[in-house]
């Protein structure tokens, strides 16, 4: 593929003059749909970038990654494409209020919707209270204590854009599919409503079930017109459908295909040659694209329209089924995989083929990290990340880093004005994997800061470890690791230079003067301190096993643990945790399914939540007292701040709770005073602590520490 240089990615553009004129709207101090109304449009797109550069702070492997100034829309008001209202008893069609709960608010004359949803909602609002008096069927869905009437929960407006760029509705009706007496009383409604909106083409209903938190459910069927309507977005001619995912910024939006178009060389007046080499007249080949959460195609569609062979992959049917019907019609080379992207990206690996760039445009939570290994193994050169939140962004970055992908820059676009969210564009090259962050060294021994998803050792299914990282450090090519911990879990490691000082480290690390410490956060509120005594099973065998841990905090309803295991078990801490009740949140093996997928919806924990901290040993040769450190990570430190805000964090930092990496980034710290025992102190894990004895249950606690990839 071309040499491909930030500015040709990200041009740099003359920035539209900021304006300190204020939006105005009458429902702005009780709608919660524009939280930052309130500023000027130059401060909302200050603290827009601010949001994306403090993400990337939290990441010493990001700190040279510069931000671009954040892209302004125009225009900032009646813009959005899609809006999802929420219809409440007294004809109210709007959002949720303010400070949470599920009040509604009315917003007639709201400022953000484009003008044919507007009227469309106007339409609306006035049906929803002829039949809230008689009893129709779009009467609003009532949730008081025994009511049985009223089924119209939300309507989901959808706005396409046809050959002239006249502008057009796909309309849903989101009802409780158990107060739906009446469906021909549905669908005539559905008809009535369109003959009097020519601007609506299509009506459907999407039926809610029980008390599911989501606003649209599993099933939708049309009532009146079409199945999808075509809607022209910059370059791309997509399907769009009812309910389907589109940007909220029609403008904005064609702003993030050109980008990428322009990244990939596909832009008017280039010609990129991805073979490297035009010699003897042979003919420039397209590039050969991946388009991961590709939805109904509109990225990838753009960019077959501009000359690239293009693979999408998406998990949703429906949404396949329209991109493909789409290229047919335009006779683009676009091809199709149902599937989710994680498993999708292993079998392409597996078969061995290779694209020369990957866009990857996920949902909220970010790219699992399987999908991210799995993209690495497939070696694109070039990864385009369209991201709507910065902290599973920047997350997802530093994995990418450790994977031999480096950010090159970011350009952040304002998608969604008069809110805090951000749209960010990232660009990522193929860079030899970097060396891993030295936290102490000597002759004999090197103490690096493993990240997460990253086995110490080789195995199969990753395409590097931990040790092949180590061994690229000066006089480390013969490194073996003393000790392991899990994939998941990041931290300290200690690796001898050589074999033959493995077993004497081996006997520091299993002395009782020394302490492994690490910080975990468990399900639930734990007891003030404690003492887990319980034997577990390996190969069959149960062997004595004992945890100390302290309570440092508690963060929105879970405990922020300090925990020192007696002797290394495998999986130990996860497993006694999980025996007394407190899991470690985010352990897909001994956790709590439910709190792991509300963790990671809501706050990017994709993983568990476990670090080993500080290692105190005495040195053999010397035998000074010696504390190495790792600070808490990146995306451990955003879980917290998200949950509980940056009060706990501070406090815990006040506290060295979370670890430091030293004035010069590799330090070798002396003990404090009494610091072995921490007496007295917030942090104090002695052997005083209650002890508890959960009994063994059963062959479910197991472990067969040949397919282990670490010890906690």
């Amino acid at each position: 593929m071309p040499p491909l240089s930030d500015s040709s990615a990200f041009p740099v553009r003359t920035p539209v003059l900021e304006s300190d004129e204020r939006v105005h709207c009458e429902h702005a101090d009780r709608c919660g749909g524009c939280p930052i109304i309130a500023l000027s449009y130059g401060e909302q797109l200050a603290l827009k970038r601010g949001r994306v550069v403090q993400s990337l702070a939290r990441y010493p492997a990001l700190e040279l990654v510069y931000t671009d100034p954040v892209l302004p829309a125009e225009p900032i008001v009646s813009y959005r494409t899609r809006a999802k209202l929420i219809v409440a008893p007294g004809a109210k069609v709007g959002l949720f209020a303010k400070g949470g709960g599920h009040q509604v608010v009315d917003i007639p004359g709201c400022r953000v919707l484009s003008p044919v949803l507007a009227r469309v909602a106007d339409l609306m609002r006035e049906r929803v209270a002829a039949d809230e008096a008689r009893g129709g069927a779009l009467a609003p869905f009532d949730t008081s204590p025994g009511a049985v009437s009223g089924a119209l929960r939300a309507i989901d407006l959808r706005e396409v854009r046809g050959d002239q760029n006249e502008a057009h509705v796909l309309v849903t009706f989101v009802v409780q599919r158990a107060r739906i007496s009446d469906p021909d009383a549905l669908r005539a409604a559905a008809h009535e409503l369109a003959a009097n909106a020519p601007e609506i083409v299509g009506i459907a209903a999407n039926y809610h079930d029980g008390d599911a938190p989501q606003i649209l459910g599993s099933e939708t069927q049309v009532l009146f017109g079409d199945k999808s309507a075509a809607d022209h977005l910059g370059a791309s001619v997509h399907l769009a459908t009812y309910g389907s995912f589109v940007q909220a910024h029609r403008g904005q939006a064609a702003r993030v295909h050109a980008m990428l178009a322009e990244a990939l060389g596909l832009s008017k007046g280039q010609s990129p040659d991805w073979q490297g080499q035009r010699a003897n007249g042979a003919a420039t080949r397209a590039p050969r694209v991946l388009d991961l959460y590709g939805g109904s195609g509109a990225i990838a569609l753009g960019l077959a329209a501009a000359g690239a062979t293009v693979r999408l992959v998406e998990s949703f049917d429906p949404a396949v089924m329209h991109a493909q019907a789409a290229a047919k019609a335009q006779s683009l080379s676009l091809t199709t995989e149902c599937a989710d992207v994680a498993t999708a990206l292993r079998g392409i690996a597996d078969r061995g083929e290779r694209f020369d760039a990957a866009i990857v445009n996920p949902p909220r939570r970010g790219m699992s990290p399987s999908a991210r290994e799995s993209l690495a193994r497939v070696e694109p050169q070039t990864i385009l990340y369209v991201s709507c939140d910065p902290d599973t962004l920047a997350r997802d970055l530093d994995h990418f880093g450790r994977l031999g992908y480096q950010a090159a820059a970011l350009r952040p676009l304002d998608m969604i004005p008069l809110t805090d969210e951000v749209e960010t564009v990232a660009i990522l090259r193929r860079v030899p994997v970097p060396m891993p962050r030295i936290v102490y060294e000597d002759a004999d021994v090197i103490v690096v800061d493993k990240g997460p998803h990253e086995p110490t050792i080789p195995q199969g299914e990753y395409t590097g470890s931990l040790l092949a990282r180590v061994r690229r450090i000066h006089g480390a090519d013969q490194a073996v690791p003393v000790h392991r911990i899990d994939i998941g879990t990041s931290g300290l490691v200690m690796f001898a230079r050589s074999a033959d000082r493995v077993a004497v480290w081996q006997e520091v690390l299993g002395s009782e003067k020394t302490r492994k410490i690490y910080v975990a956060a468990a399900r639930g509120v734990t007891p003030s301190k404690g003492a887990i005594t319980r034997e577990l099973r390996e190969d069959g065998k149960l062997y004595p096993a004992r945890t100390r841990y302290r309570r440092l905090a508690v963060a929105a309803g879970h405990s922020v643990l300090r925990v020192i295991p007696e002797q290394g078990r495998t999986h130990q801490i996860r497993r006694h945790l999980a025996a007394i009740g407190h899991p470690v949140l985010g352990d897909e093996r001994y956790g709590h399914a439910p709190s792991n997928r509300f963790f990671e919806e809501k706050n990017g924990l994709d993983r568990a939540f476990l670090h080993c901290v500080r290692i105190e040993f005495d040195h053999p040769k010397t035998g000074a007292r010696l504390i190495v450190e790792a600070p808490l990570p990146g995306d451990l430190r955003a879980v917290l701040e998200r949950t509980s805000g940056p009060g706990t964090l501070r406090f815990l930092d006040h506290k060295n709770a979370l670890g430091t990496s030293g004035p010069s980034g590799t330090s070798s710290l002396p003990p404090a005073p009494d610091s072995f025992h921490d007496r007295g102190s917030v942090l104090d894990v002695d052997a005083s602590s209650p002890t508890l004895h959960p009994e063994l249950t059963g062959d479910d606690d197991d472990v067969d520490s040949d397919r282990s990839s670490g010890r906690f």
